[in-house]
């Protein structure tokens, strides 16, 4: 019996060094295409970076899962179940990789998200789940459709946050990493998907994970949005399977970020869909010159310890949950309050250097 472990073991180790070498080669392949074709990230306003970069490198975290759906399907394992969210991942990053390349209007992307979105869901409530006992209709339907708004916000948000070397690389890893800790118990989606799409993800951080200037490559919107897609799906299947919400812990980072930085724009009446550096990662790397892969790691080693303080130090009920969720942000909004209040003059004082 023990032979025959050790025999899978030897085979599920090999699988994943296929999978590695044949996204890196892909990976390659595309830098090709890139440069041929002239698919690169110009510096503007928004940007951490003064130079121009190769974009989309991050269509390999779609390849990943392409990869992953094929192996699924060699090993005779039901695919099915997935196919709705393999679907929508094709056209999210399809989509967005077209963005990239030729910008497209808004209402075009966020078409395409909402439908990307409910795919996704379509496999997400395939899993037997305790979350939605109610047996109204109506509050069915109603809660499918704030969670769709909140799934498309929160794709959204990660895409914004992606503007230095690393920090997308690095807070997949920091996200993937405790949902593959949480899955050993828990078991709400195939180990394989959380393995191989962190091997996507690790490709991809040997040709960004750099110091500015150093990068081979930028994620681009189809890089971003397709890791969203594939954290959101995962961590989805989570709470739908738990009935435990407060899981939304393990996107505290970005979460606070994004959604602080969003009612920054608005109180200061700006228009949210312009391109701008009032991020406080942006702020720590344009303003404090601080390196982008300390800035990255930060992030990341952030969003790892309230990750596993949630799984190891917080009891485990849904009320302690909610509890560490809501001291642990709270934290978090303060400190990102006094941050922007110590800080944000310097981004005042580049925007009016800007004006001369």
């Amino acid at each position: 019996m023990l032979d025959i472990d050790k025999l899978k073991f030897k085979i599920m180790i090999t699988t994943y060094l296929i999978i590695a070498v044949l996204l890196l080669a892909a990976e390659l392949i595309y830098f090709r295409i890139a440069d041929k074709c002239n698919i690169i990230d110009k510096p503007n306003e928004r940007s951490s970076h003064s130079t121009i970069v190769l974009r989309g490198g991050g269509i390999i975290f779609s390849l990943s899962m392409i990869a992953w759906a094929v192996m699924m399907i060699v090993q005779g394992q039901n695919i099915m179940p997935y196919l709705p969210f393999m679907i929508g991942l094709i056209l999210i990053a399809g989509v967005s990789f077209w963005d990239d390349v030729h910008s497209l209007p808004d209402s075009v992307r966020l078409v395409a998200q909402f439908v990307a979105m409910a795919l996704m869901f379509w496999s997400m409530f395939g899993v037997q789940n305790s979350w939605f006992t109610v047996q109204d209709w109506y509050w069915k339907v109603a809660i499918i459709i704030a969670a769709l708004i909140v799934c498309v916000g929160a794709t959204n948000i990660i895409n914004f946050m992606d503007g230095i070397n690393g920090i997308t690389a690095g807070y997949a890893l920091a996200v993937l990493l405790p949902l593959l800790m949480v899955n050993r118990s828990l078991a709400f989606i195939d180990e394989s998907y959380l393995v191989v799409a962190i091997i996507g993800v690790l490709v991809f951080c040997i040709f960004n994970f750099r110091p500015k200037g150093k990068a081979k490559c930028f994620a681009g919107d189809v890089g971003s949005i397709g890791i969203a897609f594939i954290m959101l799906f995962a961590l989805g299947r989570l709470i739908v399977q738990t009935g435990d919400v407060s899981y939304l812990a393990f996107l505290m980072i970005y979460g606070v970020d994004g959604v602080l930085t969003i009612c920054h724009r608005i109180m200061l009446h700006e228009n949210l869909g312009e391109a701008h550096r009032k991020h406080a990662y942006q702020l720590m790397c344009n303003e404090l010159k601080i390196g982008h892969v300390k800035i990255s790691l930060l992030y990341m080693a952030l969003q790892l310890a309230v990750s596993l303080g949630f799984i190891y130090l917080c009891p485990d009920t849904v009320a302690a949950h909610w509890i560490y969720l809501v001291v642990v942000a709270l934290v978090f909004v303060v400190a990102y309050i006094l941050f922007m209040k110590k800080y944000y003059h310097l981004h005042e004082a580049y925007l009016k250097s800007l004006e001369k």
